[in-house]
Order: structure tokens, then sequence, then C-alpha cells
């Protein structure tokens, strides 16, 4: 018995020496730290939109060429959709520089939400490219016209494809290595451009065969496909906006608060993203006979386990509960407040 009271002794001095070094010593999860990763992460998503950009403009100024040469509303709807994409970086350029920011006592979670917000503005720029293409593609069915210089516009649908595949490889590694979910639904927009341009051969194919309706037929599958893209588009931002999640996310959240030493239970786990990175609110529940030092060593060692084991998740509040062997309800007084909420 003196050898296991020797040994809770050891162990609640540890728990206690060990809140004390966290409390006194430099760690590598401080809000510097975290700046810095912030920071550094948002520069790379510029960089790839600056070079995304420049590659798009390029491809749209050869298509557009092309267009002027042709006739092809094929063409031009696929040009006008590498323009919109390109101009899709504008609004998420701004999105990433606003987010550099430090919070402030007004904005106190800082500004990474500049990046939803630029989300809505891409879901109009290419609600715009959908309405442009679909209007000159009617309008060509209406008043129908030849179409010249189809080897050009094949070589131009062979652009605007490389172009958008090499732009959605790159957008999407990198979004996916930062976090950021509006820079990955991007590549999968360019991704898709990169498929209506193949549309667009297609429909070069088949004019010259004798099919001169295949190019305006064709214009209206690329609004098609833009208006899918849309839907896509406006559906992950209004997640965002809501604060949707992975429930994958949760369930590893709630393996990792399990398996760590001195939780007995745990409440509620909610996360939400602010632009590309996560934020967790966490409940657990702890030893009743613990001291406050104690209790807050657990729901530090908690907090440490989620911030190495999630991914890009950026800081954490974990409020530890006493558990109730005799029935008391800790938080009574807050019932009818929480109900209300």
């Amino acid at each position: 018995m003196a050898h296991e009271g020797a040994g809770q002794a050891r162990g609640r001095f540890g728990r206690m020496t060990s809140a004390a070094r966290h409390a006194f010593t430099p760690h590598s999860h401080d809000s510097a730290d975290k700046t810095d990763a912030a920071f550094e992460s948002s520069t790379r998503g510029l960089r790839v939109l600056g070079v995304s950009f420049a590659v798009l403009i390029v491809a749209a100024a050869v298509q557009g060429v092309i267009v002027a040469m042709s006739g092809s509303v094929a063409l031009l709807g696929d040009s006008l959709h590498n323009v919109a994409d390109a101009l899709t970086a504008v609004p998420l350029a701004i999105a990433f520089s606003v987010g550099r920011r430090h919070a402030s006592r007004r904005f106190t979670y800082g500004y990474g939400r500049a990046e939803d917000l630029a989300g809505i503005v891409i879901v109009l720029i290419i609600a715009v490219s959908g309405g442009l293409a679909g209007y000159a593609a009617v309008m060509r069915l209406l008043e129908p016209q030849g179409v010249r210089a189809l080897g050009w516009v094949a070589a131009a649908a062979v652009v605007g494809f490389v172009a958008n595949e090499w732009v959605a490889r790159f957008r999407i590694k990198v979004g996916r290595e930062i976090g950021s979910a509006a820079l990955v639904a991007d590549g999968l927009h360019a991704r898709a451009d990169g498929f209506t341009s193949l549309a667009v051969l297609i429909g070069a194919v088949a004019t010259a065969l004798g099919l001169p309706i295949a190019d305006p037929i064709v214009g209206l599958l690329i609004t098609v496909a833009i208006l899918y893209v849309l839907r896509d588009a406006a559906r992950e931002i209004y997640r965002r906006l809501m604060d949707a999640v992975d429930p994958d996310l949760i369930d590893q959240a709630e393996q990792i608060i399990a398996g760590t030493d001195g939780v007995l239970g745990i409440g509620s786990v909610r996360l939400r993203w602010i632009g590309h990175a996560l934020r967790a609110e966490v409940d657990i529940v702890v030893g009743h006979h613990l001291s406050l030092l104690q209790a807050h060593a657990v729901a530090v060692e908690t907090e440490h386990r989620l911030m190495h084991a999630l991914p890009r998740l950026r800081a954490a509040t974990v409020h530890a509960d006493p558990d109730s062997p005799d029935g008391t309800d800790h938080h009574a007084a807050l019932v009818s407040h929480r109900r209300a909420a």
C-alpha cells in the first residue's frame, strides 16, 4: 500500500510539473508559431494563384485570337470559361492577403473568413461566364454561321486542355497541403474547364466532318458543364458559411480525445474552418477528485494531442468538467440558457 501511495503521489507530481513546464516554458504551438504557419500557407497560396492566373490568361488570349479568326462559339465559351477561371484568382488572392492580418479586438478570430467571401465572388463569376457562353450558343443556333480555321480551333482546344489540367494539378496539390478548400475547389474548376476544351476539340472534328451545328451544340454543352461547376462551388461555399466539416474529422478528434490519459468521457466536440485553418471547441470529463492544476494538465494534454494529430488545427479550447458519481449536475444553472441557444 505504501508503494501504491508513493506511485500515486509521483503521478500527481508528474502532472503538476508537466503543467508548470507548459505554463512557464516556450512551446511549439504558441501563437507566434501558428501565425508563422498561417503566413507561410497564405504565401504559398498567393504564389499558386499568381502563376495559374498568368497561365490561364495566356491560354484565354490565344483562344480569343482564334475565336476572332474562326467564329467558333464553342471556343468562345471555352475562352470565357478560362477567363472566368483566371479571374477567380483575384478575389482568392485578396482573401489570402487579408487573411494574414492579425486578429484584433473587433475581429477576434482573425480574417480567415475572407476566403468564404471570396468564394461568393467566385460563384458569381462562374455564373456570369455560364450566362455569356449560353447566350452565345443560343444566338448561333438561331442565326447559323460557318466556322473557319478548324485546325486552329482544334489547336486552341488542346492549348486550353493542357493549361487547365496543369493549373488544376498545381492548385489541388498546394490547396490540400495548406488546407485551403477554396483553392482545391478552384483546382477542380480548372479541371472541369480542361474537359470543356476537349469538347471544343470534338466539336471542331465534327464540324470538319460536315456537321456545322456541332459547334453551337458543344457551346450549349459547355454551358451545362459550367452550371454543374457552379452548383458544386455554391454547395462548397454554403457548407463553409454554415461551419460544416467532414464528419470523419469529428470521429478522428473523438478517438484522439478518448485516448488521452485522464479523460473519462467526452462531451461536445465542435470543429469549424476559418479560412484554411481549423479551430476546435471540446468538452471533456475528468475525475472529480483532481485538483484544478491536475485537471488543467489533462486539458492541456488533450489540446496538445489534437494539435499534433489533426491536420491544420491551429487552436483548440478544451473545457474540463468533473465527473458526477453522486449524480450532481454541475451545469444545472446553465441548462435553461443552453436550451434557449
